[in-house]
C-alpha cells in the first residue's frame, strides 16, 4: 500500500513539473549557473493552489481507501492565521506567539468538527514538494491520511524573501473538539 501511495505522489508531482510554471524565477549567479529558484505565490494563486492540494490529499487518500476530505473556509483561515503567525515567530511550531494552540486557533474560527490534527512547514518548495515531505515524515501523514478527517484547510504565507510557511488543518466535520 505504501508503494502505491508512493508512486501515486511521484505521478502527481510529475504531472505538476510538466509546465514549469510562470511563478517560478531563474537567476544567474556571476558564474553562470542557476540560482536556487525561487517559487513566488502571486495573489490570485490562492484558489488554483488549494485545489491542486485537496486533489493530490484526495488522491493519496483514494489510494489507501480513505474517504476524500473537501476543502473548509473556516479551517482555511486558521490555517492562514498560523501561517502568517509562525513568519512573525520566525519559527515553525504549532504554537501561536498568543500561546495559542492549534484547537485554540480552530476554535476561533468556529469550526463545529473535531480537530484531527495540524501540519506546518518552513520551506522555499512548492506546495506539492511539501506534501511529499509530509507523507515523508509519520506524524505528518498521519494526520494528513487519519480515517476521522473530512474537512481540510490549507494556507500559507511568503515572505518577501521567498520563505514559505505553510499550514494544513485536518477536520473531522462533526463533534466537539477533542484534541490533536
Amino acid at each position: 500500500m505504501v508503494r502505491l501511495v508512493s508512486l501515486l505522489l511521484i505521478a502527481v508531482l510529475g504531472l505538476s513539473a510538466c509546465s514549469a510554471p510562470s511563478n517560478v524565477s531563474t537567476q544567474l549567479a556571476a558564474d553562470g549557473k542557476p540560482l536556487p529558484q525561487v517559487y513566488r505565490i502571486r495573489p490570485g494563486d490562492t484558489d488554483r493552489m488549494q485545489i491542486r492540494m485537496l486533489d493530490s490529499v484526495n488522491a493519496l487518500r483514494q489510494a489507501s481507501g480513505l474517504t476524500p476530505v473537501k476543502l473548509n473556509s473556516q479551517l482555511n483561515a486558521a490555517a492562514a492565521t498560523h501561517s502568517r503567525d509562525m513568519s512573525v515567530q520566525n519559527r515553525p511550531w504549532h504554537f501561536g506567539s498568543d500561546g495559542s494552540s492549534p484547537i485554540d486557533r480552530v476554535r476561533r474560527v468556529g469550526y463545529s468538527g473535531e480537530m484531527v490534527g495540524e501540519v506546518i512547514s518552513e520551506t522555499y518548495e512548492t506546495e506539492l514538494e511539501s506534501l511529499a515531505a509530509w507523507m515523508e515524515n509519520q506524524g505528518s501523514r498521519s494526520v494528513i491520511m487519519d480515517s476521522d478527517a473530512r474537512d481540510m484547510g490549507f494556507a500559507w504565507f511568503q515572505e518577501s524573501n521567498g520563505k514559505i510557511w505553510w499550514t494544513m488543518v485536518m477536520g473531522s466535520g462533526q463533534g466537539s473538539l477533542v484534541g490533536l
